[in-house]
């Protein structure tokens, strides 16, 4: 057996774990270096690899859902992780929930048993010459922080404060308009006027709306970041802050009216396709249902679907569109790769696909093999073309959605079948790419 170059792993976490198991699958050696039990973050307690630090969740399991589909492909691409779910599951009606300690033994287990794979207990300051795969999460510690932020040019961001994302096919066109201040450059945003009626009730919803509990480290990261404040924090400084803030209406005039609103909710496109938008200024840590109850009250978006809602944490994650491929390798340095919540996909089994796909390129490169870049229509290759598309201005983290999927070529308006279209469409799709690669 010929002698392959051993690759080194940064971080034991969901990403880690699964893009070591690809690499060894290949027939690659590895190392994994994950800090506990020597240290821990906020966040994690517990010794074991791929630890669920929030919910014990994996989302929806179901076919015909932006989770349950991203599930299927990752089981077609021979996940290490969701096997291991399904095996230690709980009940959690339509969701794959786990026991968090038996997943994290079972996945530990695993890992360690494999003869080609080495668990290193030690904290990583610097990153290491490739080949590397940096899965270092979200919490990624100061000193590796720092060693990245050299490598990629300070475009590592510490605090995710992201406003709710919606789909421009569920606004309501006979109330929203395309429009920019003063008719200046290209009519790129797109406004949803309100009257003074409109905007008190929206006010005063606001400002009672339950807001999240924050975490002590996250308390601690917001004060250091008080320019990201919180939607419902700038209503709470009086009844007209927003109107001379992000909702000000200075400049458009509502074509219905021919006047100007009493005030403007702004959505700016978020991908190319422009099928998704997101409600500029609006960063919020309100609760998530209390965000489709309040923001539903804004003209045009009663029947919106939210395909992410705001959220404000802490969360290290790289400006990728400016700095990644869609395999997930570092565009200056081909034999570096990043994965995981550091990339900007988020969430659990976002986080864990795109380590299947750093490791399985990293192993085609090394085996002077093209990358494997998965059609648009699959989730996994909607979300790498995500992280790595040019056109995204001021990237957000973004987890699974159908919202990122392109438009189906008929217009379905039962949403379980539209859902059920797309996760048709996309295992026909990743069979074909997949059997072609094969051939």
């Amino acid at each position: 057996m010929e002698n392959k170059q051993r690759v080194s792993v940064i971080g034991g976490g969901l990403a880690g774990c699964e893009a070591a198991w690809q690499l060894a699958s290949a027939g690659f050696p590895v190392t994994i270096y994950e800090m506990k039990p020597l240290k821990y973050t906020p966040a994690h307690h517990y010794k074991g690899l791929s630890e669920l630090v929030c919910s014990n969740s994996l989302k929806a399991d179901r076919l015909a859902s932006a989770a349950g589909l991203l599930k299927a492909e990752m089981e077609r691409l021979g996940s290490l992780l969701i096997p291991c779910a399904r095996e230690v599951s709980v009940a959690a009606g339509g969701a794959l929930a786990v026991d968090r300690e038996k997943f994290s033994d079972m996945v530990t287990e695993k890992i360690t048993s494999h003869p080609l794979i080495t668990v290193c207990s030690e904290e990583v300051c610097e990153i290491p010459d490739s080949p590397v795969i940096i899965a270092s999460g979200p919490l990624t510690a100061d000193s590796l922080a720092r060693s990245i932020e050299e490598k990629c040019g300070s475009r590592l961001s510490f605090f995710d404060a992201a406003a709710p994302i919606v789909t421009y096919e569920s606004l309501d066109t006979d109330i929203v308009f395309y429009a920019s201040r003063y008719d200046r450059g290209d009519a790129d945003y797109i406004n949803c006027p309100m009257n003074k009626e409109e905007y008190l009730a929206f006010y005063q919803a606001l400002i009672s709306a339950e807001r999240a509990p924050l975490s002590e480290f996250d308390k601690e990261i917001f004060r250091v970041y008080e320019g990201c404040m919180p939607i419902e924090v700038l209503a709470s400084r009086g009844e007209d802050t927003m109107r001379f803030g992000p909702l000000k209406p200075v400049g458009l005039t509502d074509p219905r009216t021919g006047r100007r609103p009493y005030a403007v909710v702004q959505l700016r496109r978020e991908n190319s396709e422009g099928t998704l938008f997101n409600l500029v200024g609006f960063q919020t840590n309100l609760k998530f249902p209390e965000q489709k109850r309040v923001f539903s009250m804004i003209p045009g978006l009663a029947n919106a679907d939210f395909m992410r809602y705001g959220v404000m944490h802490r969360n290290s994650f790289l400006d990728s569109p400016r700095l990644l491929n869609a395999d997930y390798s570092l565009r200056t340095e081909p034999l570096t790769f990043f994965a995981g919540q550091i990339t900007g996909v988020e969430g659990y089994i976002e986080s864990a696909a795109s380590g299947i796909l750093a490791g399985v390129n990293m192993a085609r490169k090394l085996s002077g093999k093209a990358p494997l870049i998965l059609p648009r229509d699959t989730m996994m290759g909607a979300l790498s073309s995500y992280i790595s598309d040019e056109g995204i201005k001021e990237f957000q983290p973004m987890g699974c959605n159908m919202g990122i999927l392109p438009e189906l070529p008929e217009r379905i308006r039962d949403k379980k079948l539209k859902y059920q279209a797309y996760a048709d469409r996309a295992l026909q799709s990743l069979e074909n790419y997949l059997t072609s690669q094969e051939g």
